[in-house]
């Protein structure tokens, strides 16, 4: 039976994702209006200058996660051993690590990105200056933006979303905002977005910070220098950036590949496939961010069964979020490219979208047993381990295109030694956490495949037979949800977690 504990973190982890749900619903509402009419204001150029300079400097962003990972686990971690000086410690020291870090992105950011955009990139001559100032502004925020790191760790780690999803609402409004004052400004546009987007990086920095001063005792920052806790962070966030970089290879690497061999009507296609493969996770990954701070609590609590119930019900259930999408995209993938992109699909556009769905769900099986072992703070190993075995996903890919392999061998590839690393993190995290590995194999990858085999058949049968239309697309649609939803619920859940759901829906409707 269930402890209040338990029942209390697990309404804990659902009203969270709720929240977050929200956040994100409104920001890609928001982050879609808002690049619409940016193109409009800017015009196609400066558009494209502004995303080709901005995106070099965003190609960064495995530094930001490395060390983003490295201060949630540290926060999160004495978070739940309950030591206020220990955290006080990390959060100081974090701080400075941060700082450094922030500093040494502006000073090499500057020098080599400045020689590159001026020296190697191709940019209409009268407007080099304005791009110059859209790169420096883009270092800045880049390095304000790292600055928050610590403040939007320490709320993650409270597990107080609400905070942390007005104030990310509120950036995306200050960033439609933006988009108004653009019509009005007398000043180059192009110019004025860049600095306004620092503006914007620095309020949400100011917000955070007054924040988590006036709220969390540990958040106020003091002058400390403890060089075994400076080595033991930066160590973590250095290993951690190992996996990213391999994983930055197998995509955006791959993505070169792809426009190298193939060119850029197949590079499209993957970018539209990339792009919905990038919402679905964003529910996926809400998802993850409510419940990773109960994985590493429970560590530090050494409560391991609660840790191993949260492991193994935190991947079924991410997978089967994940489900409730793929399934009737995938049936109906082409009646959905052609729903948002009109009859300019891509030729392989559809069968990118499927496979891209296979390969996600095959890494999102592995997420809490990765959220795991972050949490032990025991990285080195795993990390040198899973980015050697999944670093082979490029070469392999390039091997295959030397062959003349078709583009979309790579994520055949891709599935192959994900699903293997699944195994792989099961071994290398299990005696870590005391956690029996036949647990994981029967309790989420067995059910995880039972579940997608049953769901699928139905729909696929009745798409089969039935005449492609705009109605028939509908009915399939949502008679693939309802599939899902009853799969999931007959043979994806406990009969605990199938008494929780009863209760809910019953009570909702009591009160209703």
């Amino acid at each position: 039976m269930p402890t209040v504990e338990n029942a209390s973190n697990g309404r804990r982890v659902a009203k969270n994702t709720a929240l977050l749900y929200v956040r994100m619903i409104l920001m890609i509402i928001i982050g879609l209006y808002t690049s619409r009419v940016v193109l409009q204001v800017l015009g196609v150029e400066d558009f494209g200058v502004y995303h080709a300079v901005g995106g070099v400097v965003a190609m960064m962003g495995i530094l930001t996660s490395s060390l983003s990972a490295a201060i949630s686990r540290y926060l999160t971690f004495e978070l739940g051993k309950g030591n206020l000086e220990r955290l006080k410690l990390i959060f100081s020291t974090s701080i400075n690590v941060q700082v450094i870090m922030s500093l040494v992105v502006i000073i090499v950011s500057a020098l080599g990105l400045g020689w590159f955009l001026n020296e190697k990139m191709t940019i209409p001559a009268d407007r080099m200056v304005a791009a110059n100032w859209v790169l420096y502004c883009s270092i800045l925020t880049f390095a304000v933006n790292l600055l928050s790191v610590p403040y939007n760790a320490a709320i993650v780690a409270h597990e107080h979303m609400g905070v942390f999803a007005y104030i990310s609402i509120l950036e995306a409004v200050l960033k439609l905002a933006i988009v108004y004052a653009l019509y009005v400004s007398p000043f180059d546009k192009l110019k004025t977005y860049a600095i306004l987007m620092l503006a914007v990086a620095v309020v949400i920095r100011f917000i955070y910070g007054v924040y988590c001063k006036r709220h969390y005792e540990e958040c106020r920052y003091h002058f400390v220098l403890d060089k075994s806790l400076l080595k033991e962070m930066t160590g973590f966030a250095g290993w951690n950036f190992l996996s990213n970089a391999a994983w930055m290879l197998n995509t955006q690497g791959i993505s070169v590949l792809i426009n190298v061999f193939f060119g850029v009507i197949v590079s499209a296609a993957r970018g539209i496939a990339g792009q919905v493969e990038g919402v679905v996770l964003m529910f996926v990954n809400n998802f993850m961010t409510a419940l990773s701070p109960q994985i590493t609590k429970t560590y530090a609590q050494n409560d391991f069964p609660a840790m191993h119930a949260l492991i193994c019900r935190g991947a079924r259930f991410s997978f089967y979020l994940m489900l409730l999408f793929a399934i009737p995209i995938c049936i109906e993938t082409e009646a959905v490219l052609k729903l948002w992109l009109g009859e300019n699909v891509p030729a392989d556009a559809v069968t990118f979208v499927r496979l891209t769905f296979l390969t996600s769900m095959c890494t999102v099986l592995g997420n809490t047993l990765v959220t795991a072992q972050l949490a032990t703070g025991k990285i080195r190993n795993y990390q040198i381990v899973m980015t050697a075995c999944g670093v082979w996903v490029f070469p392999l890919s390039w091997l295959a295109y030397e062959l003349v392999a078709s583009a979309y061998w790579t994520y055949i590839i891709y599935f192959v030694i994900y699903f293997g690393l699944i195994f792989v993190r099961i071994y290398m995290v299990k005696d870590l956490i005391s956690m029996s590995w036949r647990q994981y194999v029967v309790d989420v990858v067995l059910k995880c495949v039972i579940v997608t085999i049953l769901a699928s058949l139905l729909p696929a049968i009745v798409r089969s037979l039935v005449h492609e239309s705009q109605w028939s697309s509908v009915l399939i649609v949502i008679g693939s949800l309802l599939s899902a939803v009853t799969v999931i619920y007959l043979f994806g859940m406990s009969t605990q977690e199938r008494d929780v759901v009863a209760q809910y829906i019953h009570s909702r409707f009591h009160k209703a």
